[in-house]
């Protein structure tokens, strides 16, 4: 039980001290007590507006919690409410400010936050606004944010992609086909130099480009200023023995935001296209920054999603992928990993499908079955290329085509370098069996004119991710 704070002795003023002001008193009416969330933010009757913010929560309330009741406690602390009246209240127009529960539909809470919460721009605000608090919150046993809508007003804040998909195909030259990479492998443990040996072999086969895995960053093996000067030189002997554009994603992810735009500047300087950012484990704001300064050198940035499984994997609890998609859309990057249904991680192929198109339309209507609850406009901001990525190899081309179409990223580390001719090998192979694809033909007609695609095949012919 609270009790009262003691009293504590106090010294007369003297009589020629001015008398003490008055202590501030609450503003009338005030009626100090608890009530129920639901008394002030459920409201069935409300109907957004065009500049709120939306959020469809799935919501799981703790035993003996009502779900109006803990659907309301999560508006309220994630917006202006707290635990208990105060007489601060009456200081603001709450009415104006607060966010409402309006529709309950099984266990998706919707709830509808007006545009004046949140900084312009801000990924990090609305972050800390929406998901900051109430995920620990004691009125819910599981609570995950399945959607949300960015008002078309609050999009046009955001800087978005530097490059986007039209625009990076016509900086290349590259139509017709998905873009082709490969990861390096083994992704840890090579000198800068061998590192670069295994760059080139990919290039001159056939990918567009290769990579940086997320967790190299610059470790005592390979420092990155050594791997860049290094990579960047084969990349330039790749392309003038190629004819081609082609490139390595160099992953400038590090310790602090002044280190990472340091490493992008260097790449700039080694006539680098590409940059790589772990947009997740390195932070939104540090992101942000890197791709303002990417756009102002002229730099593509490719996005690697390190560490989204630990927010989107549970069913009932976490950020919905869907949703960090959107984030990213916003914050800006050019590629972004996105699963590949058919690989070696886990994914839905609806979903997958439904988050590739909100990285390339410009308009995503509503469509609950594939985890979309609300209709997004995303006024006029670049797109983002798909990453498939994870497990992938030769026979999964045709699948793949399927899912993603042309306007898509390839990426096939194990399923290069693994190919008993190595990887300039597995790179043809790979490079065979796309266009192949994309110009409507079967991978198994192509094979009978490269023998590198048969070896792929043959090899890899049993292998699936299947539970």
């Amino acid at each position: 039980m609270p009790t009262a704070e003691p009293r504590v002795a106090t010294r007369s003023a003297p009589a020629s001290a001015p008398a003490p002001a008055p202590a501030a008193t609450p503003p009338s009416p005030f009626v100090a007590g608890v009530n129920p969330y639901r008394a002030a933010y459920w409201d069935p009757s409300y109907e957004p507006g065009a500049t709120d913010l939306l959020c469809a929560f799935r919501i799981q309330p703790k035993p003996g919690v009502d779900v109006i009741e803990a659907a309301a406690a999560v508006a309220a602390e994630s917006s202006t409410g707290t635990w208990t009246e105060v007489w601060s209240n009456a200081l603001t127009d709450l009415e104006k400010y607060k966010a409402r529960c309006y529709r309950i539909d099984g266990d998706i809470a919707y709830i509808a936050y007006p545009i004046d919460l949140f900084e312009e721009g801000s990924i990090v605000n609305i972050m800390s606004s929406i998901v900051g608090n109430v995920f620990g919150f004691k009125a819910v046993a599981a609570l995950k944010l399945e959607d949300m809508r960015v008002p078309f007003a609050l999009v046009k804040t955001f800087p978005g992609p530097p490059t986007g998909i039209e625009n990076e195909r016509a900086r290349l030259n590259k139509y017709g086909r998905p873009f082709l990479g490969g990861t390096v492998k083994p992704k840890l443990g090579l000198s800068a130099k061998n590192y670069a040996r295994v760059v080139y072999e990919c290039l001159v086969g056939g990918l567009d480009t290769t990579k940086d895995d997320e967790n190299m960053n610059s470790q005592p093996f390979n420092r990155w200023r050594d791997r860049f000067a290094f990579v960047m030189e084969v990349v330039h002997k790749a392309e003038a023995e190629t004819g081609e554009a082609k490139g390595h994603w160099l992953n400038v992810t590090a310790a602090s935001t002044e280190e990472t735009l340091e490493r992008a500047e260097y790449a700039s300087q080694l006539g680098s296209r590409y940059v790589m950012s772990d947009y997740l484990t390195l932070g939104f704001a540090a992101h942000q920054s890197l791709v303002k300064r990417a756009a102002q050198l002229g730099l593509m940035v490719h996005v690697h999603r390190a560490m989204h499984a630990v927010m989107d994997r549970q069913k009932n609890h976490g950020i919905s992928f869907l949703v960090l998609a959107k984030w990213l859309r916003l914050a800006g990057g050019d590629h972004l990993h996105t699963g590949t249904v058919v690989g070696k991680l886990e994914g839905n192929r609806a979903a997958t499908m439904a988050i590739a198109d909100m990285l390339r339309q410009d308009f995503v209507p509503a469509n609950p079955a594939a985890g979309v609850y609300f209709d997004q406009e995303w006024a006029s901001l670049k797109t983002v290329f798909p990453v498939a990525s994870g497990g992938i190899h030769v026979l999964h081309i045709p699948a793949l085509y399927e899912i993603y179409g042309n306007d898509a990223f390839w990426l096939f580390g194990g399923g290069t370098h693994g190919h008993p001719g190595g990887s300039r090998a597995g790179a043809r192979a790979n490079r065979v069996a796309t266009e192949a694809v994309a110009a409507g033909r079967t991978i198994e007609q192509a094979a009978r004119e490269c023998p590198e695609l048969r070896d792929a095949m043959a090899l890899w012919a049993n292998v699936t991710f299947e539970d």
